[in-house]
C-alpha cells in the first residue's frame, strides 16, 4: 500500500511539473472598483443632470478603404477590391452608423444603388460634408509555442493598424489624419495528451482588424464633433420660425437660440482658400416643441423672442446656440 501511494504522489508531481511547462495564460480577475456603489450612481445622476451638448449629425461617406499591405492580394477575384480593405470598409461604416452621430452616405457600392435608381426611376442622391479615406497599412501573423516532455504551449497572434485621413469634401482639404492598432491572441496548453489543441483560428484576422478599427474610430469621432451646431431656417409664420434639427441633435423646449445672417464669404489671394466673414445676429428664437420621426425629417417650432424674419426671405440666414452667437 506504501509503494502504491509513493508511486501515486510521484505520478502527481510528474503531472504538476509538466503542467507548469504548459500553463496558458489565466483569466484576468474582476477587482472591485474603490469608488463606492454610491458615489457611482450619484456621478452618473450629476452627468444625467447636465444639460445636453448639440450635436451637429454631418454626412459623411467612406470614400476609400484599400489593402495596402501583400496579405490576401492574390485572392482578389473581382472588381469589388481587395476583401481585407473591404472588410476594414465595412466594419468602420457600421460602427460610424452604431454611434448614431453621423448621417452615413454609401459610397463604395454607390454604383448598385444607381443601378436600382435607374430601375425605380427615382433619384435623390445628396453630398457629403466629409470624406474618409483610409487603407489596411499593416497586418500579420504569428505563431509561437513551447514543447516539453509531453507538454506543448501554442499561441496565435494577429495584428493590425489602418490609417485614416478626412477631407473636405467641397475643397478636396485634408484636415486630419488619425491611425489605429489592433491584436487578437489565442493560446492553448496540452499536458500529456490532455488540454485544448490549438488549430489554425481564422477569426483572429477578423477580430485584429475590428479592434485596430475601433481604436481609431475614438479619434475619428471626437474630431467630427469639433464642428460647430448649427440648422436652417425652412419656414418663417408670423412670430414663429421652423428650424431644421430636433431632440436627435440635442435640441429640447426652452432651448434659446441665435439667428445669424452670414456674412458672406471671400477667396483668399494669399492662401486660394474661400474664407467665411463673420456673421451678425437678427434674431433670438426659444423652442416651443419638436417633429419628426428620425434625423433625416426632424426639426423644431420656435418662437421668435426678439428681432425680426421675414416670411420667405431666409437665404443667408442660420440658426446656432446662444454661446456661439456674436
Amino acid at each position: 500500500m506504501a509503494s502504491i501511494k509513493r508511486i501515486v504522489a510521484a505520478n502527481t508531481l510528474i503531472f504538476s511539473l509538466l503542467a507548469g511547462c504548459a500553463t496558458v495564460t489565466p483569466a484576468p480577475v474582476a477587482i472591485d472598483s474603490a469608488v463606492r456603489p454610491a458615489q457611482q450612481r450619484q456621478a452618473q445622476t450629476t452627468l444625467a443632470d447636465q444639460p445636453s451638448a448639440k450635436r451637429l449629425k454631418l454626412k459623411i461617406a467612406i470614400g476609400r478603404f484599400s489593402n495596402e499591405t501583400r496579405y490576401g492580394r492574390t485572392f482578389v477575384t473581382d472588381e469589388a477590391g481587395d476583401p481585407l480593405g473591404k472588410q476594414a470598409s465595412d466594419m468602420l461604416s457600421a460602427r460610424l452608423v452604431e454611434s448614431g452621430s453621423f448621417l452615413v452616405f454609401e459610397r463604395p457600392d454607390l454604383n448598385k444603388i444607381l443601378h436600382e435608381q435607374a430601375i425605380s426611376g427615382q433619384a435623390n442622391l445628396i453630398g457629403v460634408d466629409t470624406l474618409i479615406l483610409g487603407s489596411v497599412t499593416e497586418f500579420g501573423r504569428s505563431t509561437t509555442g513551447e514543447v516539453g516532455f509531453l507538454s506543448a504551449t501554442k499561441r496565435q497572434t494577429a495584428r493590425a493598424k489602418v490609417e485614416i485621413r478626412l477631407a473636405d469634401a467641397r475643397t478636396g482639404q485634408v484636415f486630419f489624419s488619425a491611425s489605429g492598432a489592433g491584436e487578437a491572441l489565442a493560446e492553448a496548453g496540452e499536458v500529456a495528451g490532455f488540454g485544448s489543441r490549438a488549430a489554425y483560428d481564422g477569426s483572429l484576422n477578423d477580430k485584429a482588424i475590428g479592434a485596430a478599427v475601433s481604436d481609431v474610430m475614438n479619434a475619428l469621432v471626437t474630431k467630427l464633433r469639433e464642428r460647430t451646431w448649427r440648422a436652417d431656417i425652412l419656414k418663417v409664420q408670423g412670430a414663429v420660425a421652423i428650424t431644421s434639427g430636433g431632440a436627435r441633435q440635442g435640441l429640447k423646449p426652452g432651448d434659446e437660440l441665435a439667428v445669424m445672417r452670414s456674412g458672406g464669404s471671400v477667396r483668399s489671394p494669399q492662401s486660394g482658400f474661400t474664407i467665411d466673414l463673420p456673421p451678425t445676429r437678427v434674431a433670438t428664437l426659444r423652442v416651443r416643441e419638436m417633429f419628426g420621426e428620425s434625423e433625416t425629417n426632424e426639426g423644431s417650432i420656435a418662437d421668435i423672442t426678439s428681432g425680426s424674419l421675414t416670411a420667405g426671405k431666409t437665404d443667408g440666414l442660420f440658426v446656432t446656440e446662444m454661446a456661439g452667437a456674436r
